[in-house]
């Protein structure tokens, strides 16, 4: 099963600062078919305007993913983090028994990114904070973990629950394979391009929720960056 979730039917909500679609229940908007996928509670595909972005707020008991599409994102948070992830790049946050954060677009573009939470497999622990470069050219034509809470999965970064994000760069004309597996759920978003995804086609920021498919094949239509969330 593979539905397609259109960028023009999801949830959207404009600041000003900051312009927000919701692939699932979030905030003011609420879909109660929509509320998660598997473990995977958040997709935001946010549009965040220059020297702007989110003051100093509280979270626990989350594992918090920011995959930069365009520009980058500052970091600050109550353990004395700070770290500037630049587009392509990919941050994590372990919310734990609670953190302070706040996220600047202190570039002088639009900052894009997508925003995905995922629940922890177990609640608590010290919270924790990590970013990590993962260079375009070096996904090309391959899926590349990004971040796992699975220990054989040594390159991507740590978070703390039973899933993947995995990123892949694919020209048009190509063709990925990724073994989701039956009885996991995958949710997978295109940053940019066309693709089709066992016979589904999705455009760019098109939501894909797939569940009960072994192999996910991916092939571009269009050069194409994906994100993909294999949950449980």
């Amino acid at each position: 099963m593979i539905e397609l979730r259109p960028f023009a039917g999801l949830g959207h909500a404009n600041h000003g600062w900051l312009d927000a679609n919701h692939h699932f229940s979030f905030a003011e908007y609420h879909d109660p078919a929509r509320v998660q996928w598997g473990n995977l509670r958040v997709w935001n595909d946010d549009k965040i305007a220059p020297k702007s972005g989110f003051p100093p707020h509280p979270h626990r008991d989350m594992e918090i993913i920011t995959y930069v599409r365009t520009g980058a994102i500052t970091h600050r948070d109550s353990l004395g983090n700070e770290g500037r992830t630049g587009a392509g790049d990919v941050q994590v946050m372990s919310a734990g028994t609670g953190i302070t954060h706040a996220e600047y677009n202190l570039e002088d573009e639009v900052t894009t990114l997508f925003q995905i939470w995922i629940l922890p497999t177990t609640a608590g622990g010290a919270p924790g904070w990590g970013a990590k470069q993962f260079p375009r050219g070096e996904r090309a034509g391959q899926m590349v973990v990004l971040a796992s809470g699975y220990p054989e999965d040594v390159d991507a970064l740590p978070i703390r629950t039973a899933a993947r994000v995995v990123g892949a760069t694919i020209r048009a004309g190509e063709t990925v394979d990724y073994p989701l597996g039956a009885a996991r759920k995958g949710y997978m978003v295109p940053a940019i391009g066309m693709i089709d995804v066992n016979g589904v086609r999705a455009n760019a920021r098109d939501g894909l929720a797939i569940a009960d498919v072994e192999i996910l094949r991916v092939t571009a239509i269009e050069d194409a960056e994906i994100v993909l969330v294999d949950a449980a």
